[in-house]
């Protein structure tokens, strides 16, 4: 483990590493506009055009990616922590489709697009995201054992399938531009981020942060077993109960506003327990801002390296993060 000194310092670097991606993304894209000039807009001295592509349509966009990554990464690593299971990942389990069939439906009514079903969609992800975990959960129950972490990943991605499968079907009752929104959305797209959506976001990204620090000597503790969990005096079903509803409301808010990108969750923790081991006080931090570069990075890549067109920041997050989980899969199975 590295000393304190060596984890603010790289905490510190880190954040110098999002300032610069921050300050790529927004001078990125199918329109050049100098540093100079994006400085006027951000203070409003600029000209209309620099206001409106900088304001309205970059940075809310930025914004919307650092936060869907706060999510993920979050929601990936009280996954990985409860399962004690290093291939936890909410798109992996089934959590983002459980949200995404909500999505769905609110476009077979006709209801996505307008402010108050921006606001109500993430509770009502919530309630998506929360039945599908349900369902996982009790698949995956054996007996006086528990839950088997191996068995609620695979009742995950079995889930996921189903749910995804039902997507498809339904899919035939879509218009066009319905038909449209859907695919960008179910590739993870932050296409139509704007700030009406980032303030909705910021609530539940930032309660959401404060409450999983509260539980960061907890979640030490439950990654030392839970015997010596209770030997301490620690409530562990209500503690896990508290850290599962967080990790699946990260992940329900982040999906509701962005489409489900899998793999955050993923590889942020991963990142971080080897940058930073595993005390959550320094964790929860470095895996916040590790998913916030990846998903950042990603956007910005997506919808510049093929101008006038874009790729959605899950599809290139997948490009990396789909080899990541083999790797890990694989090496799980050497161990065994």
């Amino acid at each position: 483990m590295i000393s304190q000194k060596k984890q603010s310092l790289a905490i510190a670097v880190m954040l110098i590493l999002l300032s610069v991606g921050w300050l790529w993304s927004v001078n990125a894209g199918y329109a050049n506009i100098s540093y100079e000039k994006i400085l006027k807009a951000v203070f409003g001295n600029s000209g209309e055009d620099e206001n409106l592509i900088i304001l309205m349509f970059r940075l809310p966009r930025m914004t919307m990616a650092i936060l869907v990554g706060i999510g993920f990464s979050l929601s990936g690593l009280i996954l990985q922590g409860l399962m004690r299971n290093d291939l936890a990942d909410p798109g992996l389990m089934g959590i983002n489709s459980g949200a995404g069939i909500v999505f769905l439906i609110f476009i077979v009514l006709g209801e996505a697009g307008k402010w108050t079903s921006a606001f109500v969609m993430p509770f009502l992800a919530f309630v998506g995201a929360g039945t599908a975990g349900i369902i996982i959960y009790i698949l995956s129950r054996e007996g006086l054992h528990g839950i088997n972490p191996m068995k609620m990943i695979l009742n995950g991605v079995a889930i996921q399938a189903g749910i995804n499968a039902v997507m498809v079907f339904a899919v035939l009752k879509l218009d066009e531009s319905q038909y449209e929104m859907l695919t960008r959305w179910q590739t993870g797209s932050i296409w139509r981020a704007n700030w009406q959506m980032v303030w909705i976001l910021v609530p539940w990204i930032v309660v959401g942060y404060v409450s999983i620090r509260y539980h960061a000597r907890h979640m030490d503790v439950l990654a030392l077993g839970e015997e010596l969990a209770i030997g301490v005096g620690l409530p562990i079903r209500k503690v896990k109960r508290r850290l599962l509803i967080w990790a699946i409301a990260l992940a329900a808010a982040s999906v509701s506003m962005s489409g489900s990108i899998s793999f955050v969750g993923l590889m942020a923790p991963h990142i971080a327990k080897r940058l930073f081991g595993v005390r959550h006080h320094v964790l929860i931090p470095a895996c916040s801002i590790i998913g916030a570069i990846i998903v950042l990075i990603a956007d910005t890549v997506g919808r510049t390296i093929i101008m006038p067109s874009e790729l959605p920041a899950g599809i290139m997050v997948a490009i990396i993060g789909a080899p990541y989980f083999l790797s890990l899969l694989l090496k799980r199975s050497k161990i065994r």
